[in-house]
């Protein structure tokens, strides 16, 4: 079996804290100090007016402490800071989400949308009161038959050269702005996307600002307000569905600021082509996808948290002549369940900081120092924003559930937060982009840059298909490019090199992703030279190849911005427990595809055997920092709101007096001082 040095105990959390905390550590360090009332926390049992009331309450509050408007101008009050506002964000998700998503409803979209598709005139009208939420609003793009595919949406908005204005209309049911939030109470204009048409052109997908509630709080002539009602989770917004029967909209309320629409009608624009200017205007808007991505990470830290500190108090079962029970988190298949989820969070924190400092240096280039959109820049930024969505929220998903079953009974019951927390990231894996597309989204971007290479995909059936096409500019390293690629170099095969060397790691994951892209390309040439194929049968027969080829990209991202992260830390313990944590996820995401990797020649049976050991080893040496390696989550105690955490002292104390009944009976004495922390089961 592989061996490896064993993880120092003595790691500061603290030191493992800062590493955590990163570029922003002023910014999360503010909220935990501040964020301190007990109505940003979810209330148990409250009904959804009551959840709406208090919600709003709490997003009012967090307007008059600047912590969620630092993206914003600073000449309206902001700091220009895009990376901190994401941030923000992230911390307030440790409270309640219902919170953070109403928060990033008014700030992250409809104020975002604002900030970068409007103009200078706009900002000044509206943007201060916008900030100071004053002014509530809604970001109304889906629409209930047309939710991920944006450009085909169907409200029109026409102009007539004639009034100045143009004519806001849903033609049908299907195309009624649906699951808006701040639409179905708070919301008094919209930012709101149509095709735009004049002089009887569409000029594709635009938006407008849209009062829909007077000063009175009245729905405006010809917009209908519904209510979407109650919903499995994040009680506290208040989602709604708009409709618009030929709402006139002034010409100036156009967010103009990649399309123009003169008095006479005529339209200009600085990109020509519809479909640039549209994916240039979305992606603009990218610091929604990345906040709700990283808003899943805090989430899942706060499941983890929770669960790993019950399994170290929870006890079942006693060992054969033993009378004590033993720990829950003493049990393999315990740690199997904490310990790898464990470190793909970590793994996914490090991810977040790269995608959140690239992030914020390319909008701060454009929107601060007005330097040119780098559109290759962008698309890059883009593709990663919805790799990690999807990795973020498809983890929050099954960890907060796992979480949930490691605590039993007890995880069941609302006061001790997990249901609460699985039901509010439940609609994360479909809002700001359903994960399904956005896998798409980044296989499309890898067969672009295939296709960028290697020449037009048309001519795939009459050219040579070598193992070596799919280089390095399409499977582009990350962070720390010169470490990953002397990583990879260094390791001369794949048989009989140690599994904990980090080149072996990186080889695997890296070969899978070239051999799924490699076999989608063939897939697809195969089908570009069958007679008659439909160009839609040619792609779709091959879409479990292009989500598989996107998943594989992902994983590779993510191992190494961990492997960048290792590399960046100074402490020799808080570095050795990260190696450690980083090997984990590794091979665990190594050992769950181990079936693929095995019919593909990089794993034997003998070493298949060895990597699940190494695996069990890894988790051996880790299950002592368990605690530690929540503890660097730094998530205030008052932030928890879990009942099982909150009776730990209590919890100890019986257990303590358990166990020194047990002692006695068999004759034994009790150390002085000694507490135990045998569990005590309801009813017993």
């Amino acid at each position: 079996m592989t061996t490896s040095t064993p993880v120092n105990s003595s790691v500061d959390p603290k030191v493992l804290q800062e590493v955590l905390d990163g570029r922003w550590a002023h910014v999360r360090r503010d909220a935990r100090e501040n964020l301190d009332d007990p109505e940003m926390l979810p209330v148990y049992g409250e009904t959804m007016q009551e959840a709406r009331e208090r919600v709003t309450r709490m997003s009012k509050k967090l307007a008059d402490s600047g912590r969620v408007v630092l993206g914003f101008p600073k000449e309206y009050g902001g700091q220009d800071d895009s990376g901190g506002s994401v941030t923000s964000i992230e911390m307030v998700a440790f409270n309640d989400l219902s919170i953070m998503v109403k928060t990033g409803v008014q700030w992250g979209l409809f104020g975002g949308a604002l900030q970068l598709l409007g103009s200078k005139r706009q900002h000044d009208e509206y943007l201060r009161d916008v900030m100071s939420f004053d002014l509530p609003g809604c970001f109304a793009m889906t629409e209930t038959g047309h939710g991920s595919d944006v450009q085909q949406l169907r409200t029109t908005c026409t102009y007539d050269a004639q009034t100045q204005t143009f004519d806001l209309h849903t033609p049908h049911q299907a195309a009624r702005k649906d699951y808006i939030g701040n639409a179905a109470k708070d919301g008094r204009m919209a930012v709101v996307f149509a095709q735009l048409i004049s002089q009887g052109t569409n000029h594709g997908v635009h938006a407008w600002l849209v009062p829909i509630r007077d000063a009175d709080g009245q729905p405006m002539p010809g917009v209908t307000i519904g209510d979407d009602g109650p919903k499995a989770g994040l009680p506290g917004v208040d989602n709604g569905r708009l409709s618009f029967d030929h709402v006139s909209v002034p010409r100036d309320m156009l967010l103009d600021r990649y399309g123009q629409v003169a008095e006479d009608g005529t339209y200009t624009s600085s990109i020509e082509n519809e479909t640039r200017r549209f994916f240039t205007m979305l992606g603009t808007l990218v610091r929604g996808r990345v906040s709700v991505g990283g808003s899943a990470g805090s989430a899942t830290k706060l499941a983890l948290d929770i669960a790993v500190r019950y399994g170290d108090v929870r006890r079942q079962f006693a060992a054969p002549g033993e009378d004590r029970e033993i720990v829950i988190n003493d049990y393999l298949v315990h740690q199997r369940k904490l310990l790898p989820a464990l470190a793909k969070t970590y793994a996914l924190h490090f991810a977040q900081g790269e995608l959140v400092e690239t992030m914020h240096d390319v909008q701060t280039a454009v929107h601060v120092h007005g330097q040119e959109i780098d559109e290759q820049a962008q698309r890059e930024l883009e593709s990663r924003a919805a790799g990690l969505k999807v990795a973020q929220t498809a983890h929050a998903t099954a960890t907060i559930q796992m979480c949930r079953e490691a605590c039993g009974g007890a995880g069941y019951l609302q006061e001790n937060r997990l249901p609460h927390l699985k039901a509010d990231t439940d609609v994360f894996t479909t809002f700001e982009g359903d994960n399904t597309v956005l896998l798409q989204l980044v296989a499309k971007g890898l067969l672009t840059g295939y296709r960028d290479n290697f020449g037009s995909l048309d001519g795939w059936g009459r050219v040579g298909f070598v193992a070596d096409m799919v280089r390095e500019t399409v499977l582009e390293r990350t962070a720390a490019r010169a470490l990953i690629a002397r990583l990879v170099d260094a390791v001369p095969g794949v048989d009989d090199v140690p599994m904990l060397e980090r080149g072996w790691q990186l080889k695997m994951l890296e070969f899978r992703e070239k051999h799924s892209l490699e076999g989608a390309i063939r897939r697809l040439r195969k089908n570009s030279t069958t007679e008659g194929m439909a160009p839609f049968d040619m792609f779709n027969s091959v879409q479990d190849h292009v989500l598989k080829t996107a998943q594989t990209h992902i994983d590779r991202v993510v191992l190494e911005a961990f492997v960048a992260g290792v590399d960046r830390t100074d402490d020799p313990a808080v570095r050795q427990l990260l190696d450690s944590q980083c090997d984990l996820y590794a091979l665990s995401t190594i050992e769950a595809d181990k079936a693929w990797f095995l019919e593909h020649g990089q794993l034997t049976p003998a070493r298949a055997k060895t990597l699940t050991a190494t695996v069990n080893q890894l988790i051996r040496e880790l299950r002592p920092h368990m605690i530690t390696l929540v503890d660097a989550f730094a998530i205030p105690a008052h932030w928890k709101a879990a009942a099982i955490l909150e009776e730990e002292p209590d919890r100890q104390a019986a257990m303590a007096a358990r166990d020194a009944e047990l002692r006695a009976r068999n004759g034994e004495d009790t150390p002085e001082g000694t507490a135990t922390d045998l569990d005590v089961p309801p009813g017993q």
